[in-house]
């Protein structure tokens, strides 16, 4: 007679075996695009594609920013900063002054302190789909990627694959399919 920690083991393997899509539930919908860990992504409606690293440790997204400046408008709170990166088409260095609503304040702590970011809403292209998803504003200068896409951002893309790397183009148009912020995801 086996011991009942090796019964229930062997019970558990049997059921597993019996439904194979139960230990691959993601790979299951063939339609489903796949990622990889860096990625082009496009900025619109500026139409500037950026290197993205999609985090999956970050909650947030992050794009470079400089001269960042909070100003009222109309009893509101806007941000006002400039981004300068290298357009992966054609790899020359573009830089433009956005002004967007304040979205909300995100305190960040890590091994080097904590400091508040603003947070915008901005438009990004991902495949053939155009994004509406929270950015927090840094200067990323010192960093390789200038836009850095979170789990807010991924959970609506897709999938993962964390060997490969520009898995997917931008291709959006007029006609793109359009994926807004969702409202109750402010925290």
């Amino acid at each position: 007679m086996r011991p009942p920690r090796l019964r229930f083991l062997v019970s558990g393997l049997f059921v597993l075996a019996l439904m194979p899509g139960l230990l691959t539930p993601a790979l299951a919908d063939g339609d489903e695009t796949i990622y990889g860990w860096v990625e082009n992504a496009r900025i619109e409606p500026w139409g500037v594609e950026a290197k993205a690293k999609l985090d999956t440790g970050a909650l947030t997204s992050s794009l470079h920013a400089t001269d960042i400046e909070r100003f009222e408008r109309d009893g509101e709170t806007w941000v006002r900063f400039t981004t300068r990166i290298e357009d992966q088409r054609d790899e020359d260095m573009a830089e433009r002054e956005f002004e967007r609503p304040l979205f909300r304040r995100l305190r960040v702590t890590g091994a080097g302190g904590s400091d508040e970011r603003p947070v915008v809403l901005l438009r990004i292209c991902m495949n053939d789909t155009i994004y509406e998803e929270q950015f927090s504003l840094r200067d990323r200068g010192e960093m390789i990627y200038p836009m850095l896409l979170g789990r807010r951002t991924i959970e609506h893309l897709g999938l993962v694959d964390v060997s490969e790397t520009f898995l997917s183009e931008p291709s959006c148009d007029d006609d793109s399919e359009f994926v807004a912020q969702d409202e109750d995801d402010d925290a």
